[in-house]
């Protein structure tokens, strides 16, 4: 019995090191981030430079795929069916938390199949119009889509996307009827945008600031509590006439349900580490992001509330999936 039991607490032992050991030794070769919407949107903005540094945090190359489709959803089912063995990553935003009460018959559960890591950017939406739109501030926009309702219109990166409910979200707010003209993914709408195919966007500042600064579409209000500090003349949407007009395109990085706590909580430490890098606070205060400090669990939680309040937001609206 004695032998029994010494061999048992060998094998136990030698699992539970061999575990640790593995755990130790991540990663041992290149790390891929599955970014769920096309190349060249908000979330390339961020995720990008991020994965830089994150090579450099963890000696090993940290591959972006993009997988679009579907407001995002396509891409969070195959990063929901990854091998959870910590070369998987998930970096998603907003528009996840958004997808639960919009589509029916998701294949994950973003709450139930991913580990939460942590929040690495919030920009906040901004209003934004052609180049070619007669107004050009929020109260003109607001004048001229009352003065003419379904006449205009607004793009989004997809259906039940943060955009798409960001301009539903307006539309109730402001009493106002404007139509909704779904792309593929940000960067698709802000070409139709500047080009004057679309009207109006609803998008995340990390995306618009390039096309702002380059005078190619025309800023009209940031929906925040403060103005943003890259672009301190643009006034918040409560300075414009639309009190509570309060909406943020955040983006996020989970982990497949099942990756190992221990690889989970040395990718949270990489991740905050290129955070305070120069590197990164430059590109996020371009993009009119603050750095964000939240722990895994604070982010947990976070999306939880996240995913109460658009599901209002849609019921309210009456919006569902096409």
């Amino acid at each position: 019995m004695k032998r029994s039991i010494a061999l048992i607490a060998c094998i136990v032992g030698a699992a539970v090191g061999g575990h640790a050991v593995g755990a130790e030794a991540w990663p041992s070769k290149a790390v891929t981030i599955i970014v769920p919407f096309p190349a060249g949107g908000g979330t390339d903005a961020f995720v990008r430079p991020l994965a830089q540094q994150l090579g450099a945090q963890l000696g090993h190359s940290v591959v972006v795929d993009n997988r679009g489709g579907a407001g995002g959803t396509v891409g969070a089912a195959i990063a929901a069916r990854a091998q959870p063995d910590g070369y998987t990553f998930f970096v998603g935003g907003a528009h996840h938390a958004i997808a639960p009460s919009f589509y029916k018959g998701l294949t994950y559960d973003i709450e139930k199949d991913f580990i939460p890591v942590t929040l690495i950017a919030q920009p906040p939406q901004i209003v934004v119009a052609a180049p070619t739109e007669p107004f050009s501030d929020l109260k003109g926009l607001i004048a001229a889509a009352r003065s003419q309702p379904g006449k205009l219109n607004f793009g989004s990166a997809g259906n039940g996307t943060s955009h798409h409910l960001a301009g539903e979200l307006f539309k109730l707010q402001a009493g106002v009827d404007i139509a909704h003209v779904p792309y593929t993914g940000a960067g698709p709408m802000l070409l139709a945008l500047m080009g004057s195919q679309v009207d109006l966007a609803f998008d995340g500042l990390g995306s618009s600031a390039q096309h702002i600064r380059a005078g190619k579409i025309k800023p009209l209000a940031v929906a925040a509590s403060q103005r943003s500090s890259a672009f301190p003349d643009v006034p918040t949407a409560a300075e414009a006439g639309l009190p509570g007009y309060e909406v943020s395109t955040w983006y996020a990085m989970w982990a497949p349900k099942g990756t190992p706590q221990p690889i989970v909580e040395r990718m949270y430490a990489a991740v905050q580490k290129a955070l305070e890098t120069p590197e990164i606070k430059k590109v996020w205060l371009s993009n009119g992001s603050e750095v964000p400090r939240y722990t895994s669990a604070e982010f947990g939680k976070y999306l939880h509330d996240e995913v109460q309040r658009w599901a209002k937001v849609a019921k309210d609206a009456g919006i569902k999936a096409d």
